[in-house]
């Protein structure tokens, strides 16, 4: 939960005693607000999962939504081939080591992306589109909406066996907060994770922070003592805040009443966040260091965040995360990979070869820290003996397919690891032309979420039978 703010706070009362002790009440409902409570270790609770009764039972599956921005060169993408007997292209090469874990899939699409009566967009549109499947209400102003996520879907069924629902990351420093994509407001262009249609889950881009949320503050050895001492003091003070404002309900009209319960249902959740991190035992303590922060080069930065997601996967913190690496419409530079021009700048290639060329390094680039990711997931073990890849559903995708045309059908796909062994891969999947949501359906299947009829525009299921 974020800041309560200055609205959501306790009123004022006429005494001046009163008053004096709730100006610093106030101050203390905002720090207690404030702080992020680490993930725990929710390793007991995963053997639990993985032995019932003696009997060795599946481990759960993992999921994770990875985007890329401003589509790709799509002939250095698609693989040669099809089924079993595909040959990597160019773009993937990287990834043949973990080729019998993969799925490529074309055949998929966004059409609430496209422009339709909402004009110029495309950028924010293919962002808010990518897990939601919905049209995202063309505004600038407060009245942004979009749809639920797909992760958000998932978190809502099963999110409560880990400390944390879910996770949202991104390796795209550049938060803007105005003069977003031709009159849509920011939230759509740099956020994929939507918990309802207009709340959307922000990305944490900055490693140190991710660190700290999961693990706690401080040197290795010492973090778990430090972060219990840390939720003794946040509840006793919750306690005392809670009991103050109490209070003074017979001091209030309706008005104030009313808004006295919001602020009560705030404090609540704040309580209940404690209680869900006590349950789960003692927090996990990686024996590594705290990350300084957000790196200089972006594929440090990828693979800072990358490895983040390993952890939080290894320790049971979180089933689900989703990943930016960039939002679309990214202008970044790749001066490392010798393209100094800005991303979004050279997507619009016009077919011409040195910026498609261009446009190649950058999808390899990013495909090469995919690539990485993926086989760390490889090597780690699962509860179960299985690899945590093969216990897991990894979406990477972009919102765009060809850049230069804005083009938001047969979109770039890559689905990697089996759902602990649930699907088939180690395959390139031609399917007919639908619904990218169909695939999300699928997904949800795979990993135990029951009573999700549709998500987006989606219009059936077995794209993965």
């Amino acid at each position: 939960m974020g800041r309560i703010s200055r609205d959501d706070r306790p009123p004022r009362v006429d005494s001046p005693a009163d008053w004096t002790r709730r100006r610093f009440l106030q101050g203390v409902g905002a720090c207690v607000a404030l702080p992020t409570l680490p993930s725990l270790l929710a390793r007991q609770a995963l053997a639990a999962e993985a032995v019932v009764d003696g009997v060795a039972a599946t481990a759960p599956v993992r999921l994770a939504f990875l985007t890329f921005p401003n589509g790709c060169n799509l002939d250095k993408w698609w693989p040669t081939g099809e089924g079993s007997g595909f040959q990597l292209n160019q773009t993937m090469a990287s990834l043949a080591n973990v080729k019998r874990q993969i799925q490529v899939i074309s055949g998929l699409d966004h059409h609430n992306a496209e422009p339709g009566p909402d004009g110029a967009g495309d950028h924010a549109r293919a962002n808010a589109t990518i897990l939601t499947g919905v049209r995202a209400r063309k505004t600038a102003g407060a009245d942004i909406h979009v749809g639920i996520s797909v992760d958000q879907v998932a978190a809502q069924h099963v999110g409560r066996r880990t400390r944390f629902p879910s996770l949202e990351l991104t390796s795209d420093p550049d938060r803007q907060a105005k003069g977003c994509d031709s009159g849509y407001a920011c939230a759509y262009q740099f956020n994929i994770s939507w918990r309802s249609p207009n709340t959307p889950m922000p990305p944490e881009s900055n490693p140190r922070h991710l660190f700290e949320r999961l693990f706690g503050e401080g040197s290795p050895g010492q973090r778990g003592r430090a972060f219990q001492a840390r939720q003794q003091t946040q509840r006793s003070i919750l306690d005392f805040v809670l009991d103050d404002a109490r209070s003074l309900r017979r001091q209030l009209g309706d008005r104030d009443d009313r808004k006295l319960d919001e602020y009560l249902t705030s404090l609540r959740e704040i309580e209940q966040r404690i209680e869900r991190t006590e349950s789960f035992g003692a927090v996990p303590d990686p024996v590594i260091d705290t990350p300084e922060g957000i790196p200089a080069e972006v594929g440090d930065h990828m693979d800072l965040m990358y490895d983040l997601m390993v952890l939080a996967f290894q320790t049971d913190s979180t089933r689900i995360a989703t990943m930016m690496l960039g939002h679309d419409g990214d202008n970044r530079p790749y001066p490392q990979l010798g393209v100094a021009d800005g991303h979004h700048n050279i997507s619009h290639h016009q077919e011409k070869p040195e910026l498609l060329e261009k446009i190649a390094r950058i999808d390899r680039h990013h495909v090469e820290h995919f690539a990485r990711f993926l086989e760390k997931l490889d090597a780690a073990r699962d509860v179960d003996g299985h690899s945590l890849l093969e216990n897991s559903l990894i979406v990477y995708a972009g919102g765009n397919a060809d850049p230069n045309r804005h083009s938001h059908t047969n979109l770039p796909v890559i689905l990697a690891g089996s759902a602990g062994g649930r699907i088939e891969t180690g395959r390139f999947l031609k399917v007919p032309s639908q619904p990218m949501c169909n695939l999300y359906l699928d997904m949800l299947d795979r990993v135990g979420v029951e009573g999700v009829e549709r998500i987006g525009d989606s219009t059936g299921r077995n794209v993965l039978s």
